[in-house]
């Protein structure tokens, strides 16, 4: 049977829908960068997610070329997942979408190398006749973080934000959100084919102690 992250990492992708505080390992991602609305049809984050599947299942079907990866195991993609942040705001402003600026990611398995990863991208743009350049190997070590499930459309995120932000403050925990720790998304639900009330996203903020 695949190897799939979310069921053999379910304290990272499938947190309770309440707050919980959790200390996220270090993890390899195939990133794309960029800024804007996320719902412009066609528009840079349409094109970004699509760089990351070609490059993803790229690499998941490599096993049939003649690119051999040390270590592989047959496993399921991860989820698409996303960092956010807004120049000036203090977290995330939902109404101002244009003002986002987002690294695009699926998680790879640690046994991809950063020269597997570049003999992805140079496959995948010439099978799928796609400029998958804008893709890169990122390290992310995001540490003490609190985390929760957001039920719902991403609209309403504020309210399950807030939720997390009242339980930092019982337990003595501040946010800590910067320019190198970014709110964190991870999509577990299509939304192409599942309704925006019955959408699951896992909602991440870095944090520290408190003084």
């Amino acid at each position: 049977m695949a190897f799939d992250f979310k069921k053999e990492y379910k304290e990272f992708y499938l947190p309770k829908n309440r707050p919980e505080i959790v200390t996220v390992p270090p993890a390899n991602y195939i990133a794309v960068r960029g800024q804007g609305d996320p719902n412009v049809p066609d528009g840079a984050y349409q094109q970004a997610i699509g760089i990351l599947y070609a490059v993803a299942y790229t690499l998941k079907m490599s096993y049939k070329t003649d690119h051999r990866i040390e270590g592989f195991f047959d496993y399921v993609v991860p989820p698409l997942e996303g960092f956010w942040e807004q120049e000036g705001a203090n977290g995330i402003d939902y109404s101002d979408k244009s003002a986002f600026r987002w690294i695009s990611v699926i998680r790879l398995p640690d046994f991809v190398t950063e020269a597997d990863f570049r003999w992805a991208v140079e496959i995948a743009s010439a099978k799928k006749k796609l400029d998958c350049s804008p893709a890169e190997f990122l390290t992310v070590d995001e540490g003490l973080c609190v985390q929760m499930m957001h039920l719902g459309p991403f609209d309403d995120e504020p309210a399950s934000v807030a939720q997390m932000d009242a339980y930092l403050a019982r337990q003595g925990y501040e946010n800590d959100l910067s320019p190198l720790r970014l709110h964190h998304e991870i999509y577990l639900s299509d939304a192409r084919k599942v309704p925006p009330e019955k959408w699951r996203t896992v909602i991440r903020h870095p944090i520290r102690k408190l003084p």
